[in-house]
């Protein structure tokens, strides 16, 4: 072992030899009087676990600078490694020995394998093929300049000792600065809110490009990487690159093609035949790496030959997690291992440092903006998309770590090229938020509410959808809001994706690719079968249009997207499903609780009228003509702007030649009325509720009498009253409804001092439903009928003036005040705010 030891002790150098014995892998346990570091296996499960939990920790410190994670797992890598903890030769020679490096390494390449096979199978060519001219320029302007800056810097980091030609430098320099990574900008422009914008389809589509580019230059620059070899070889080894290729489109390909038809659809592929690919992948890998070229460019290729579809969707639900989860960041964080900040000496290496970062990110900007002004993009949108290109990630420590392999890059130059990735990457959301802000144009609008909309005039609904589970309710609740040729009904149909890891990869096949075409992952199975479902409703309903849309953005963000959308395109009314769904035993159960919190913050936000409907399902088919459909709504009316707005939404259905209404009206008794509490004297608010209930009572009295008049001779609308006293009352009057009626429309009721609900939200279950909706929407009420909550917007109208609104000119992308909420969710008032 003394060998072992000196190789220890000269931890730094290339030259040293290590060998240890191979029946030391595990250890036969520390009462034995083992050392378990002393052994590969239980120093390897050390090393993994220190490496997830560090790049884990460092997620969770940078969340709030919206740094994409691969930030952190090289960051994590550069902790552990030797320009900081590393320092420590005691840690260095307990931890990372040395000789633990090739089981380190190796793991983490087969991991890098599998991941680079993932990003095969999920990237689709044919989205490179419809990238338009604009895209396709801004790429290539994106990558030229930022090349030249590389051959330029090549002079001054280019020492003649290193062994290796100049041209090779150039070519690995030249790559990795010019590369943008297309999955890691993914997420960036998904958090910034830019996925679904102009500039952030653009940024996406030319990101694509420059990674096919990227992965071209890749193996190019890998065939010359071999320095003591002729040019003649290099050319061998592109040759028998492009053999493997056109071997597997045209052998591989077919072979897999075989396996699907195979396998009866709806069926699950056999274990023999995803092991099968399994393999492959490693064969492939091993090909490759014999030709020459790296093993993870063979995986690649065979990942882009296995076609879209249920075969491409169970592998990467087989591998993803692992993979992505555990052994990717393991070659990322060896990159970090691999980076020795110390190595980086002198004020000069440091200024070229410097000038890499400067000039690598002005030239993308300034290749980008040239194009931009081709194409008459303003200034702004210009430097930003220059800066949304600068995003590295993958390719580009590929390329570092192959060319610190092959020594074409010494540890000064790689610490150099790590430290501009990281730098380049994580300063573009701090500046992409400072510089751009998109022009949002809040246009006033009116039919904020269905109250206020005409009823000769388009109604148009936002419709929010987590999962298919969702959409049956939902088309026959659109099928019952009367779509006429009078008043047509255009449908947004929302469909929200929670943001984790790489979901945000599949955005741009999923806005591009023709419908129809095989989905890519679960996500986009579930969006693609939402999506067929409104379709097919649109061509068999009339005087109804749908546009799909995907929001894929964090749960905590998430009624952003929604609140503006629903702005951008002027609706009226937004409904979203309850965070809860209906059991078999009729019980009800939390789906995700994620989705509770979109719903409050929703409600808080929201720039016109919300339903949250309770999904216990609602009879009717899509496929029935428009007067087959039958439905009976019950419509429970306390008084105050939601249950006005409830009752308008029920009105409109009313028309509806297939629907029966009723309305029940809960009237206090006047003894109750009379006995009204007092104002109290220190309570600022306690004048402008009473005056503020006095007002909704002449507004309901207002709105009650204009429906019975109107509606007086119509044998499908039942109006009642019910005398009630106090809460008890209410809810034992609602127990005693029968059972013959389809749906609820309740207002929530929020802002409203009313005797007739008093005490029961004392044990409400979910605030966010009001009194009335979370007694309907509990698992112990008997009838089991789907609930629609309705919360009518509030924030227009004299009474707030001065007020903050998303209708003022210079509100921004900022969250409401705590004031302006209040006010939103009060009453109407006559006088002035009682808020200052």
């Amino acid at each position: 072992m003394d060998q072992e030891e000196l190789a220890t002790a000269a931890n730094k150098s290339d030259e040293t030899v290590v060998c240890y014995a191979p029946n030391m892998i595990t250890t036969n346990g520390v009462w034995q009087g083992d050392n378990p570091l002393e052994y590969s296996l239980p120093l390897f499960i050390l090393q993994l676990t220190l490496v997830v939990v560090t790049t884990r920790i460092l997620v969770f410190i940078l969340k709030p600078f919206r740094q994409p994670r691969v930030i952190s797992e090289i960051i994590g890598g550069v902790l552990l490694g030797p320009s900081v903890l590393g320092r420590s030769v005691t840690f260095a020679n307990a931890v990372f020995p040395l000789r633990s490096v090739m089981v380190l390494e190796t793991m983490a390449n087969v991991g890098l394998l599998y991941f680079l096979f993932l990003v095969g199978v999920e990237m689709d060519i044919s989205v490179i093929r419809r990238t338009g001219k604009k895209a396709l320029g801004i790429a290539v302007a994106g990558m030229v300049l930022p090349f030249i800056i590389g051959v330029c810097f090549s002079f001054m980091l280019h020492k003649q000792n290193q062994g290796m030609s100049h041209g090779t430098f150039i070519l690995f320099l030249g790559v990795a600065l010019s590369v943008t990574a297309f999955p890691v900008l993914a997420r960036i422009l998904a958090e910034l809110k830019l996925i679904n914008t102009e500039l952030g389809r653009i940024a996406m589509s030319s990101a694509l490009v420059n990674d096919m580019c990227a992965w071209i230059l890749l193996a190019v620059a890998i065939a010359l990487a071999e320095n003591e070899t002729t040019s003649l070889a290099s050319l061998w080894v592109i040759l028998s690159g492009a053999a493997y290729v056109v071997f597997c489109v045209f052998v591989v390909r077919p072979g897999i093609l075989w396996m699907i038809r195979r396998t009866p659809e709806g069926e699950s592929f056999s274990e023999f035949y995803i092991c099968l690919i399994l393999t492959g992948v490693m064969i492939s890998g091993f090909i490759t790496d014999a030709i020459g070229t790296h093993s993870v460019f063979g995986a690649f290729v065979f990942g882009l030959v296995i076609p879209n579809g249920p075969l491409g969707l169970t592998l990467v639900e087989k591998l993803e997690d692992f993979v992505s989860g555990l052994l990717l960041p393991l070659f990322f964080a060896i990159s970090g291992l691999k980076t020795d900040i110390g190595s980086i000496q002198g004020a000069y290496t440091w200024g070229i440092l410097f000038l890499v970062i400067v000039l690598a990110c002005a030239g993308k900007i300034a290749g980008t903006l040239l194009v931009a002004f081709f194409y008459q993009m303003t200034i702004r949108e210009g430097i930003t998309l220059g800066l949304l290109m600068n995003t590295k990630g993958l390719v580009e420590m590929i390329v570092l770590n192959v060319g610190k392999d092959q020594k074409v890059l010494d540890d000064e130059s790689f610490a150099i090229m790590v430290i501009v990735a990281v730098v380049m990457t994580g300063i573009i959301t701090p500046v992409v938020t400072s510089i751009y802000k998109p022009a949002r144009r809040f246009l006033p609008y009116k039919r904020r509410t269905i109250q206020r909309s005409k009823p000769d005039a388009e109604l148009r609904l936002l419709v929010c959808v987590h999962t298919p589970r969702n959409v049956p309710t939902i088309i026959n609740l659109l099928e019952a809001s009367n779509p006429t040729k009078k008043s047509p009904i255009c449908v947004y149909v929302l469909h929200l994706v929670e943001l984790t890891g790489r979901a945000s990869a599949m955005l741009i096949v999923h806005n591009t690719r023709k419908s129809g075409r095989p989905a890519l992952n679960r996500t986009q199975a579930q969006s693609d079968h939402i999506i067929s479902a409104f379709e097919n409703y649109e061509q068999h309903a009339g005087c109804v249009s749908v546009q799909p849309l995907t929001a894929i953005s964090p749960y905590s963000t998430m009624h952003e997207d929604i609140c503006h959308l629903a702005e951008d395109k002027r609706v009226a009314f937004i409904i979203i499903p309850f965070h809860k769904h209906q059991t078999v035993d009729g019980g009800m159960e939390a789906t995700n609780p994620a989705f509770r919190m979109v719903n409050q913050n929703l409600l808080a936000n929201a720039p016109c009228s919300v339903g949250i409907l309770i999904d216990r399902g609602l009879s009717g088919s899509t496929r029935l003509a428009a007067n087959q459909v039958s439905h009976h709504i019950v419509v429970l009316f306390f008084g105050g702007p939601d249950d006005r707005e409830a009752l308008a939404y029920a009105w409109r259905m009313s028309e509806h030649p297939g629907i029966s209404l009723n309305v029940i009206r809960f009237v206090a008794c006047e003894e109750v009325d009379s006995a009204r509490p007092t104002a109290e004297p220190n309570n600022p608010r306690t004048l402008s509720v009473e005056t503020d209930n006095d007002r909704e009572r002449q507004l309901d009295e207002e709105y009650i009498s204009t429906f019975r008049m109107k509606n007086a001779n119509d044998d499908s609308i039942v109006y009642n009253e019910k005398l009630v006293s106090n809460g008890e009352e209410t809810v034992a009057a609602i127990r005693s409804m029968d059972n013959h009626h389809d749906l609820f429309i309740v207002g929530r009721g929020q802002g409203m001092v009313s005797p007739l609900t008093a005490g029961l939200t004392d044990w409400s279950e979910c605030p966010e439903l009001g009194a009335i909706g979370d007694l309907l929407a509990s698992s112990d009420f008997a009838a089991t009928v789907s609930v629609l909550v309705v919360q009518q917007y509030v924030g227009l109208g004299p009474h707030n003036e001065g007020i903050t609104t998303p209708d003022s000119p210079g509100h921004g992308d900022e969250q409401y005040s705590n004031i302006d909420l209040i006010n939103r969710r009060s009453p109407p008032q006559k006088g002035p705010t009682v808020f200052n």
